[in-house]
């Protein structure tokens, strides 16, 4: 989870005085409530867990300012917290963002980034405001995004990196001059639903490989096959150059980023095989093609592309996105 670290970071450096985090979520198949990861390391380090339904209600900045904190520090929480909230601590809130304010303010900044063909991305913290992530900035730090790199890969490096980016603005509150942001600089990272990983593929395949990068590990980007549903968890786009419609399927995936293009371009979604023996069938896409490297078909394990494609009995000139 993206707070632990700099929870972790907190114990060692600073006195916690308490831990605020969700409620006990149902989870898992018997769907038991199910605390939320910083909670049970809040209570392994015997510190107080508050766990408020929302707290806009009242009362629980009361709550807050009895606690006694100098600051607050505000990570994924996913409420909008209110002004008396946010003012409780005797020098107010500081939060950890995923992204290089202003840009990606929202709920799913590592996600959208990625998606959006972004190769840089970093941390923010930033003095809290009533709005949106619009708080003055503090520190920002910034780290290149992976040509391959997922989601889940990237927030894990940011993590750490915000744990570290908080501890030295704790370190350096007093003498750091807050930043205004550029507010017409602003873009929107909004809540992943599970639409926005369904595949295009009229897209470029370089817009496709992006957003399955994006979407990997949730909510998974998926396309209709004739044999039901499949998420494509890895692939990469390749540059398309000849195809045969009826090349066999058998082999290994080829480790050249280029493919033989047809005389007459295939429909987007259409399995378009590589032309190189040995090859396994790509995807059309609208500019370019897809090559999947790990895919899973409903209520099956991930497994590569070439061994999907033997048990699906899927051969160049299927198309994809009908069920």
């Amino acid at each position: 989870m993206f707070a632990l670290p700099t929870l972790g970071a907190l114990l060692r450096a600073h006195e916690v005085v308490a831990v605020v985090t969700q409620p006990d979520r149902p989870a898992h198949r018997g769907q038991h409530l199910t605390p939320s990861p910083v909670k049970v390391r809040a209570e392994r380090a015997g510190l107080p867990v508050l766990q408020p339904l929302r707290l806009r209600e009242p009362g629980w900045a009361d709550r807050l300012r009895a606690l006694g904190a100098d600051v607050a520090v505000v990570i994924a929480f996913g409420q909008i917290l209110p002004v008396d909230v946010l003012a409780a601590p005797a020098r107010g809130s500081i939060n950890v963002h995923a992204s290089l304010l202003p840009r990606y303010r929202g709920a799913a900044p590592i996600a959208w980034a990625i998606m959006r063909g972004e190769t840089t991305t970093g941390i923010t913290t930033m003095q809290m405001d009533a709005g949106m992530d619009t708080g003055d900035m503090l520190l920002a730090r910034a780290t290149p995004i992976g040509s391959e790199e997922t989601a889940g890969e990237l927030s894990d490096r940011l993590a750490a990196l915000g744990a570290d980016v908080l501890i030295e603005t704790l370190a350096t509150l007093d003498t750091l001059a807050p930043t205004p942001q550029r507010h017409e600089e602003a873009t929107l990272a909004p809540r992943l639903i599970k639409a926005h990983g369904a595949l295009d593929w009229s897209q470029p395949a370089t817009a496709l490989a992006n957003a399955i990068r994006g979407c990997n590990p949730w909510p998974g980007a998926h396309t209709a096959t004739p044999r039901g549903m499949l998420t494509i968890w890895r692939a990469r786009a390749v540059t398309a150059r000849a195809c045969a419609p009826d090349a066999p399927i058998a082999g290994t995936v080829a480790s050249r980023d280029t493919l033989p293009s047809p005389a007459t371009p295939a429909a987007p979604g259409t399995l378009v095989a590589t032309g190189q023996a040995g090859g396994v069938p790509a995807i059309a896409t609208g500019d370019g093609a897809l090559l999947p490297l790990e895919v899973q078909a409903e209520n099956r394990r991930a497994v590569s592309w070439e061994e999907y494609l033997r048990g699906a009995r899927l051969a160049a000139g299927t198309r994809l996105g009908t069920s």
